[in-house]
């Protein structure tokens, strides 16, 4: 078959790309690479529909037939090991990530995507050093600082938390999450300040009202001695929150959007453009789905912490 027929299908794929049709340039990106399976431009171009369409497994294949293929693509390393922290499979994660960087020091998302992996496989320092590496490459990457911002809370350096949740809100005014973590850092570092105070003794328990359940339980909390099950409580209620933008955002942007044009689909008929709709439809289920199985995985966290807060401590 001649370079132009490929060249056909990509130029397909890409229109269909440009108009969010992703089953279309999946079926493009298919018939291409019937044609040449060797060629790493096909297997990039369908490792990035299937993660639009959240078929990670599939990403994964091709991101990694890409690196098989062409083993100093840098962005193929990156996404590879992007794709594999949302599969849970961290240390393969890290092992693209690094090769990446080994690639192309210079690469920020090299950096930035291994901060994310560190982090949730609880190596804190290695994380920060992530993201202050991806920072020093590009100091305006808002998400990085308000990362590094979260950890170095984690780690009790409050006054360098707010720096990172202060530059973050500099370069994303109005930003709920930082502006949350920057608040808390200052709260915190208000008590670490009057630790040595004479009025610190009296003074040391806090009353906290913790929402659980619908219910509004008084406990009494000693922010010295409890400092881990209240950053814990912090960071898990953040994710929580990030969880629920995303689930929300699943349900206008995806979900809704495809019960229109499957209805439109039912009201005008069309077998092969109902498929597709059905499709769209069950992928954009799914990734709700998948979401509402993380959100309560949260909860589920968050709910854990309870067990630990103290009882009727006087």
């Amino acid at each position: 078959m001649s370079a132009a027929t490929i060249e056909g299908l990509f130029q397909k794929a890409r229109l269909a790309i440009e108009e969010r049709d992703w089953p279309t340039a999946k079926m493009m990106y298919l018939q291409a690479l019937g044609l040449k399976s060797d060629m790493p431009d096909v297997h990039y171009g369908l490792a990035t529909v299937y993660f639009q369409l959240r078929e990670l497994t599939s990403a994964a294949h091709h991101f990694k037939e890409v690196t098989r293929l062409d083993p100093h693509r840098v962005g193929a390393f990156v996404n590879l090991g992007a794709v594999l922290n949302l599969l849970d499979q961290l240390d393969d994660a890290i092992v693209a990530l690094r090769r990446s960087i080994q690639l192309d020091g210079k690469r920020v998302e090299g950096y930035y995507n291994l901060g994310l992996v560190y982090r949730r496989k609880g190596q804190i320092d290695l994380a920060i050093q992530s993201y202050r590496e991806a920072l020093r490459l590009n100091p305006r990457m808002a998400d990085a600082h308000l990362n590094l911002g979260n950890l170095l809370f984690e780690k009790g350096q409050f006054r360098q938390a707010q720096n990172h949740y202060e530059e973050a809100l500099k370069l994303r005014p109005g930003w709920e999450k930082a502006e949350d973590g920057l608040q808390a850092a200052k709260d915190e570092e208000g008590l670490e300040e009057n630790k040595g105070s004479p009025s610190s003794s009296m003074n040391v328990a806090l009353n906290a009202r913790v929402v659980k359940g619908g219910s509004v339980l008084d406990q009494t909390v000693d922010p010295m001695v409890h400092a881990t099950l209240l950053t814990n409580l912090h960071q898990g209620t953040i994710d929580s929150m990030d969880a629920a933008r995303l689930l929300q955002q699943i349900l206008e942007k995806e979900v809704e959007l495809s019960i229109k044009e499957l209805s439109n689909c039912l009201l005008h008929g069309g077998g092969g453009d109902f498929d597709d709709c059905l499709k769209k439809f069950e992928s954009a289920v799914q990734h709700m789905r998948d979401m509402q199985s993380a959100m309560g995985r949260r909860v589920a966290k968050l709910r854990d912490l309870k067990s630990h807060f103290p009882s009727d401590e006087k």
